[in-house]
């Protein structure tokens, strides 16, 4: 089988087929990224007869074109995007899409004398030596007139100049582009990686990318889901780029889908910033059960797979079900509840969480279990959030997490969600976890390491102080202001005999608290700046902090999971130390995780 055919189309004919749609461009809708001077240079290159490099497309099957028609075959456009829109740009004449999504014209001047191509200024336009729009000329009714006009407005041009570069100005519009189109066969891990071996910047094209494009070839109803998902991420990070989009998109305006998404604009929060590719993955999961990008592209193109035979019969289901899904993950209530969910648990900055893929999987969780009527909203929270902790713990969605989360969706629908979790726990989460594995993982430097940031969380949940505070919580401190504390200080080790970063930075040596607290201790051993707190204690008189109790004292320690023998800390029994930190703050996660 032949995995693809390689052809030559004219300018002018690669644009007539993109506007008939046999081509579909996904990027329309989306901001063009050249800047004009590309677009000058791409014009520049063909007027010289230099290569610009080969397009490549993919086969797509059942297309829905406008008018109603179904496309037997449709190409869909995976690399050259810019180059065609520049093309539409500066050849055709059409607008295109600026960072405000607004339509605008990037207009290409050509100097038939001196053979140059510029971007057109307002001093240029002025010039008659300069032919303004080169889009005037190619789609001027009659460039014979065009020429005639230009000859009396510069009486003193080189007339057969003009008319040999005039006439090579022309034959861009027959300039030919090497058109490479892949085999509708081919699976999406095989065209990425021909996609990958024949781009010159070895740019990596994701599952994720190829689905965006085969949903946006399903007519003005694939358009529009695309725009969806691109909107959504894009509102998630930027709420003012609303009203652009209210503007300056009329068709998805129109749509029920704009109204959806507009409590973005007043949206502020940041903990789960969702990418088009995390929008499809939990699509996937709600929608198809499926947890790769590629098995919702086999969906959309009617592949049933259990025959692996197309049935374009499939497609408008599948269509319904990635809408039906869409839905519901870009609803308010849905998207905030969920989040709330998160912070229950104690994970409140988005610097506490490091894997993506944990929260696609729980948000998926969670609007599953939301259509299981036999579920209460109390115990959907306790799943969702167990899961989410526990996936932190064990890095169960990190490396190939698409077949595990496959199976574990197939095993949640087959047990139930509190039973499979259950056996998960038992599994990944015994008593060996908590007393060595997790001791063991938290004996790392890395403060954004999963293990350290449950840790936060714990504390955050369970209302804990910063070390020595008496009344600012480590909530308060992630929110605000907080130092990431040595409790037995860097400067102090370093001096007595632990040079290395390894040691003095172990996440088992750190405590979030006060910036006071923090320079009160400096480089202080614990000995010394804990006898200071100790005469705090007696004398009422504050020096470091304000813990003026014994008591109190005590459970500062103990919320921080700080050893008791703090006082007595040395160089020569620091690593003792950092051991039993390790293992009392492993007990902290224990305890709060069985409280979820």
């Amino acid at each position: 089988m032949a995995k693809y055919s390689v052809t030559q189309s004219a300018v002018t004919q690669l644009l007539a087929d993109v506007k008939g749609e046999k081509i579909a461009i996904p990027e329309l809708q989306r901001p063009f990224v050249w800047d004009s001077v590309k677009v000058r240079d791409l014009m520049d290159s063909l007027y010289k007869g230099y290569p610009v490099g080969y397009l490549i497309t993919w086969q797509s099957v059942g297309a829905k074109l406008k008018g109603g028609h179904v496309a037997a075959h449709q190409q869909i456009l995976i690399d050259g995007q810019q180059r065609i829109t520049a093309l539409r740009a500066a050849v055709a004449g059409l607008p295109v899409v600026n960072k405000r999504y607004k339509s605008v014209r990037i207009k290409i001047a050509f100097n038939p004398i001196t053979e140059e191509f510029a971007t057109l200024t307002p001093v240029l336009d002025k010039n008659p030596q300069w032919i303004s729009d080169i889009s005037d000329f190619f789609n001027s009714s009659s460039p014979l007139s065009f020429a005639r006009q230009y000859l009396q407005e510069n009486p003193d041009a080189d007339e057969q100049l003009f008319e040999t570069n005039l006439g090579r100005l022309e034959g861009i519009k027959n300039s030919q582009i090497g058109i490479i189109a892949l085999a509708d066969e081919l699976d999406v891990e095989t065209v990425s990686e021909i996609f990958i071996r024949i781009n010159s910047k070895g740019v990596p094209l994701s599952s994720a990318d190829f689905a965006m494009s085969k949903i946006a070839t399903y007519g003005d109803r694939g358009r529009n889901i695309r725009k969806l998902i691109d909107y959504f991420c894009h509102l998630a990070v930027a709420p003012h780029a609303f009203a652009d989009i209210k503007e300056n998109d009329i068709e998805f305006a129109a749509t029920p889908f704009l109204q959806a998404i507009s409590w973005l604009k007043d949206d502020a929060e940041d903990l789960y910033d969702p990418a088009y590719s995390d929008i499809i993955r939990v699509a996937g999961l709600v929608g198809f059960s499926r947890g790769k990008a590629s098995s919702i592209v086999s969906e959309l193109s009617g592949r049933d797979p259990e025959t692996r035979k197309v049935d374009e019969a499939r497609i408008p289901v599948a269509y319904d079900k990635l809408e039906g899904a869409l839905t519901q993950i870009v609803n308010k209530y849905n998207f905030e509840n969920f989040l709330l969910t998160i912070k229950s648990a104690g994970f409140i900055t988005t610097g506490m969480v490091n894997s993506k893929n944990a929260l696609n999987f729980a948000y998926a969780l969670f609007l599953r279990l939301r259509a299981d009527k036999g579920l209460s909203d109390g115990d959907r929270k306790h799943i969702v959030k167990r899961w989410f902790v526990m996936s932190m713990l064990t890095g169960r969605h990190s490396g190939s997490f698409e077949s595990t989360w496959e199976q574990d969706i197939r095993r949640i629908g087959e047990q139930g969600a509190a039973n499979y979790l259950k056996q998960i726990e038992q599994s990944e989460l015994s008593d060996a976890f908590w007393a060595v594995t997790l001791p063991n993982n938290l004996e790392t430097t890395s403060t954004v390491s999963p293990f350290f940031q449950t840790f936060l969380a714990a504390q955050v949940a369970t209302g804990a102080r910063g070390f020595l505070s008496k009344g600012v919580t480590v909530a308060a401190m992630h929110q605000q202001s907080g130092d990431i504390h040595h409790i037995v200080p860097k400067d102090y080790l370093i001096k007595n005999g632990y040079p290395d970063r390894g040691d003095y930075n172990q996440v088992a040596n750190f405590a979030l608290t006060e910036t006071a607290v923090n320079i009160a201790v400096s480089n202080k051993p614990p000995t010394t700046y804990m006898s200071e707190v100790a005469d705090q204690i007696a004398s009422g008189v504050l020096r470091l902090g304000e813990i003026t109790d014994p008591t109190d004292l005590s459970r500062n320690l103990s919320e921080n999971a700080v050893p008791d023998f703090l006082s007595e800390v040395t160089a020569g029994n620091y690593r003792e130390f950092l051991a039993e930190r390790r293992r009392l703050m492993a007990s902290v996660i224990r305890d709060y995780y069985q409280a979820l």
